[in-house]
């Protein structure tokens, strides 16, 4: 054990003398970080503002309901939106163009419009088809999104309420001109609840502080095989070998020095990012077992990867195909679940996707949130580490 301490101790100065050691390890991923997380959050954080108009050619009820209870709770529920009457279709469908047209003026323009046709209300409550129509601008797409997922939830709203109706009458129910307005007025026995989202997911800046971190850390990991390839080329691995120390001393050795520049790779990122993003990693306790567990898990891959390489510079080849490959099936630029399917599939079997879990579980503040991601690491760890020993050994014996 004290042959590999030394060993590792010796690996270590070398590797701290290096500069490329910092870049690698600390300023690339911190500087990546800043730069995607100035790019991405103004986006992210900015508030929607949307005028939406409203032609009411019909003034019945289930118009009145639309208008009132359905636009007004928009308005009310979310800030920033307002909703206005317009006159007719020809006057909304021009103010509409006025705001998306950049060379106009768009001060009396809206965002989108919904028109209520004449007839309507006696449409919806006979059970006779009838369009609420929405004008939107293929300029502004997302206030057009909202305007049509809007109408689509009402229309979808007042189908299952005459839904409703039809089953009432046909077990022999009297219905009246009132009965769908009725009907729609009564609430409903299912509300859906909302968990924050802070108690669900990290935030942008971490996230892309998280994800940039553990890229980084794969790269790091290699250091132990890489210098043990190069001590080979330059002919100190054979006095090494000469000397009266065993070849598990020469292993364990380059694999601590490994764990040790992981560890201090990750600390330093965590504290950085902290103080100078405003990144919000956790309970650090939570954070500790995580960034153990998944420098274990990278030390191993790397070693494994690294010792299936000739030379110095093949290693550094396969294993920056290795590191980047697992950091995009992993979620280090992109949550894996917009891309679904085969990608999200993958994802389970990098170190990458369950250390970015284990700090979205760990937002919730529980400590014992991480230890399902904590666990699968560890597997892959000695899966990946006890494979290594065999792919190594045979780098010192050749």
């Amino acid at each position: 054990m004290r042959s590999a301490l030394l060993i590792a101790g010796k690996d270590l100065r070398r590797r701290l003398r290096d500069r490329s050691a910092y870049i690698v390890g600390i300023i690339a991923p911190l500087g990546l970080a800043a730069i995607f997380s100035f790019v991405f959050n103004p986006i992210s954080n900015s508030s929607y503002t949307g005028t939406f108009g409203v032609v009411n050619d019909d003034g019945g009820q289930i118009a009145a309901m639309f208008v009132d209870q359905v636009l007004g709770g928009l308005a009310e529920s979310q800030e920033g939106v307002t909703i206005v009457s317009v006159d007719s279709e020809v006057d909304a469908r021009a103010r509409v163009e006025t705001a998306g047209d950049p060379a106009s003026n768009a001060a009396n323009g809206l965002s989108a419009a919904f028109v209520i046709p004449k007839g309507f209300s006696s449409a919806v409550q006979s059970g006779q088809k009838t369009t609420l129509d929405v004008i939107g601008s293929s300029i502004d797409s997302t206030s057009a999104a909202i305007a049509t997922a809007v109408a689509e939830g009402f229309a979808d709203e007042v189908s299952a309420v005459n839904l409703e109706v039809r089953t009432y009458a046909a077990s022999g129910g009297v219905v009246g001109p009132s009965t769908v307005t009725d009907a729609a007025a009564y609430p409903s026995p299912i509300t859906v609840g909302d968990l924050p989202a802070e108690t669900r997911r990290l935030d942008d800046t971490t996230a892309m502080t998280v994800g940039m971190a553990i890229m980084f850390l794969f790269f790091v990991a290699q250091e132990g095989v890489i210098g043990l390839l190069e001590e080979r080329r330059d002919g100190t691995l054979a006095r090494l070998l000469a000397a009266p120390i065993s070849k598990a001393s020469i292993l364990g050795g380059k694999a601590i020095a490994s764990y040790a520049l992981g560890i201090a790779s990750m600390t330093v990122l965590v504290v950085a990012s902290t103080l100078l993003l405003h990144a919000h990693w956790g309970n650090p306790v939570g954070v500790a077992i995580l960034v153990l567990t998944a420098t274990f898990a990278a030390v191993g891959i790397m070693a494994v990867v690294s010792g299936f390489a000739k030379t110095d510079e093949q290693a550094n080849t396969y294993t920056a195909i290795v590191a980047i490959a697992l950091a995009i099936f992993g979620g280090s630029f992109f949550p894996v679940s917009l891309a679904g399917g085969v990608v999200q599939f993958l994802s389970k079997f990098t170190p990458h996707a369950w250390f970015i879990r284990g700090l979205g579980d760990l937002a919730s503040g529980e400590i014992a949130a991480v230890v399902p991601s904590a666990l699968v690491l560890i597997a892959i760890g000695v899966a990946s580490s006890a494979l290594a020993v065999v792919v190594v050994r045979k780098v010192v014996d050749q």
